[in-house]
């Protein structure tokens, strides 16, 4: 598959059902693909500078200029063959110039390629550690509110737990000095019975 910039811009990952973020097996994937394609144009660049140095060197072993001058001082038929290999030797060079600029501008897309993936990597990076400290503290902070609404509560059960014992002490200690003022147990009004425990 071959890449390009536009398929990395326009990548687009699944999110996760259980946290916030992108599936992290996808993301790979992703990458994995990012560096198959480099990896693919480095061997392609290389193999191209390979077949242009092949090239300029074949150009510069096929002396050009020498023989044509020998052939025009020769037959009419020869200088015919001389004009043909100048022209030869045109095209040679004008294949070379060519071959050469293709490959200056294949360097440069590749080059622009490797840059705008860099840039999109990194860029796809900052969002994922942004987005995640930004769940992070808000998890954080709400496991604080949680914490404090818990201490809360227990610090009112334990301010009722003391309340409601303090009640009941006083109201046993003032049935006890009944009992011990009349010699009988007088069962406790409404008023004096002690708050009963709130249903959890």
């Amino acid at each position: 598959m071959a890449l390009t910039p536009e398929d990395v811009v326009n990548k687009r990952f699944q999110t996760t059902k259980f946290r916030e973020g992108y599936d992290q097996d996808e993301v790979d994937d992703f990458l994995d693909e990012v560096v198959a394609e480099l990896r693919r144009l480095v061997h392609e660049n290389e193999d191209l500078r390979q077949r242009l140095a092949a090239a300029e060197q074949a150009a510069s072993a096929t002396p050009v200029q020498e023989p044509v001058a020998a052939l025009a001082e020769q037959e009419p038929a020869a200088a015919v063959t001389a004009e043909a290999a100048e022209h030869e030797s045109e095209n040679a060079t004008n294949l070379l110039q060519l071959a050469r600029r293709l490959h200056e501008e294949h360097v440069r897309e590749g080059i622009q390629k490797r840059d705008a993936l860099i840039a999109e990597g990194e860029a796809t990076a900052k969002r994922l550690v942004s987005e995640a400290e930004t769940t992070q503290r808000t998890q954080l902070q709400q496991y604080e509110q949680q914490k404090a609404v818990l201490e809360q509560n227990i610090e009112e059960l334990r301010s009722f737990e003391r309340d409601y014992r303090a009640k009941l002490k006083s109201f046993i200690d003032g049935q006890l000095q009944l009992l011990d003022a009349s010699g009988t147990f007088a069962p406790p009004t409404t008023a004096e019975a002690p708050v009963a425990a709130p249903a959890e």
